[in-house]
């Protein structure tokens, strides 16, 4: 099998042929995709690798849906930096990947479309938000580049539930210029591939800072791929909330254990550590609030006024009436329950109790991380603490159970620390994860960890 590093390093070419009757063929079964568009070829360094993009990036001409009804047929006018940077360097554009609505869920069972399947079971979920963008590269033989996109880990969540590998930046790391946002303060664009050496090269042509973003961040970009080194003079921190955890399944743990042992033998020193703010009981409702305090805000444009779901003003009798029913059509019902937790918090008499206080603990949670930091090189945890449920189970969650899935992710993507999830085994026949978190801009030392994993 052709792989990305074959493509760059020994100058192989891809069979876009091939690619495209795979890629249609795997999604009839899978739903994977939401559009499969193929897009021209240039020279560059990635030498027509395929790429594939969340549908919340912007991609010119080509449908951008966010997985809602109210701008299913929306198309903009640019690309996203991103995917700008992807096809000047030479990769090549194959469309888009299903997702929970506006980022939504950690199952893909909160889109407005078809529910997409996982390549190793297609009773079970794919993962979310970015499901999609997991599932294309576990179900393709040939080398893909999937880029998703994390607001409470989900980019960790599918790598995990489809045996893939997945890195979510650090916070600015990345341009999220085409973005259409979950939460400002916590969406990071990262990259899903089949290898570490994969992963890193794609983050490597889509970070770096850019002038229509100006939260990203002026740090040089390294060669993540090309500097990439087995590494064994480290020291690994465990946070006992992670592995203490109520709802860890006993073969997620057993692999998790097992790959610490093999870091160890590969010269790693291992060690528990406390650090009690990243409890189910601070980290989980901190992160809720904030994100959907900011998701209501970032969804009140969507109103039928200037682009996405419109109706016939004149069936009316004000705006306001016409707002509401646009948006009650337009959007889900987990959508609807965000923007109405979200607008509460934010309101006058709640922002005090609720709001402020999030914020308060989301940055005693930044200064745990950089506390422990300081005395461990990376922090590793189970990527999620089961494996993919079936879609009926994920159905039956109540949305308490299904926010409880994210207790291992959101902690790192409050610090909006980098962070890497790689295949460690399986458990009743279904992929599960190694998550390694590293501090702000340490993405080449989490993907050394992952790469000395890996190898």
């Amino acid at each position: 099998m052709t792989t990305v590093k074959d493509v760059i390093e020994n100058g192989q070419e891809v069979d876009h042929d091939k690619f495209l009757e795979e890629l249609q063929e795997k999604n009839s079964e899978l739903n994977f995709m939401r559009e499969i568009e193929q897009g021209k070829e240039r020279g560059g360094d990635l030498n027509g690798i395929p790429f594939v993009v969340k549908d919340a990036i912007c991609t010119k001409d080509v449908t951008t849906s966010a997985g809602s009804k109210i701008i299913e047929d929306y198309q903009p006018v640019f690309d996203a930096t991103v995917v700008d940077r992807l096809k000047a360097s030479g990769a090549r554009f194959y469309g888009k990947t299903q997702q929970d609505e506006f980022g939504f869920g950690s199952f893909c069972t909160n889109t407005a479309f078809e529910t997409p399947r996982n390549p190793h079971d297609p009773e079970r979920v794919v993962g979310g938000s970015s499901g999609g963008a997991g599932a294309v590269v576990a179900a393709m033989e040939h080398p893909v580049i999937s880029i998703g996109e994390s607001t409470g880990g989900s980019i960790t969540n599918p790598a995990a539930y489809n045996g893939v590998v997945g890195i979510t930046p650090t916070y600015g790391r990345v341009s999220r210029h085409g973005l259409i946002s979950y939460a400002n303060s916590l969406d990071k664009i990262g990259v899903l591939a089949k290898t570490v050496f994969s992963a890193a090269k794609g983050l490597e042509v889509i970070a770096g800072r850019d002038g229509n973003d100006h939260t990203t961040a002026r740090e040089k970009v390294p060669g993540y791929a090309e500097n990439l080194r087995e590494v064994s003079d480290l020291k690994i921190g465990v946070p006992n909330q992670y592995i203490e955890l109520e709802g860890l399944q006993s073969g997620v743990h057993e692999n998790f254990q097992e790959s610490l042992e093999k870091l160890e033998e590969a010269g790693a020193e291992v060690e528990r550590v406390d650090m009690p703010m990243l409890s189910r009981d601070y980290s989980l409702p901190a992160y809720y609030i904030l994100a959907m305090a900011e998701a209501s805000t970032n969804l009140a444009k969507f109103s039928g006024m200037r682009y996405g779901l419109e109706l016939d003003p004149e069936d009316f009798n004000d705006f306001n009436e016409y707002f509401s029913s646009v948006r009650s059509e337009g959007f889900g019902e987990e959508a609807k329950r965000r923007i109405l937790v979200g607008t509460y918090t934010r309101m006058a008499g709640y922002r005090d109790q609720y709001y402020l206080k999030a914020a308060k603990v989301r940055q005693k949670i930044i200064d745990e991380f950089k506390e422990a930091f300081r005395e461990y090189d990376v922090l590793a945890s189970p990527s999620m603490p089961n494996i993919a449920p079936k879609i009926s189970e994920a159905e039956s969650m109540s949305p308490t159970e299904m926010y409880a899935m994210d207790t291992l992710t959101v902690g790192p993507n409050l610090a909006g620390m980098p962070m890497v999830s790689v295949p460690n085994g399986k458990s009743n026949g279904m992929p599960t994860g190694l998550h390694l978190i590293g501090d702000h801009f340490e993405e080449q030392k989490v993907l050394d960890v992952a790469y000395t994993f890996e190898k």
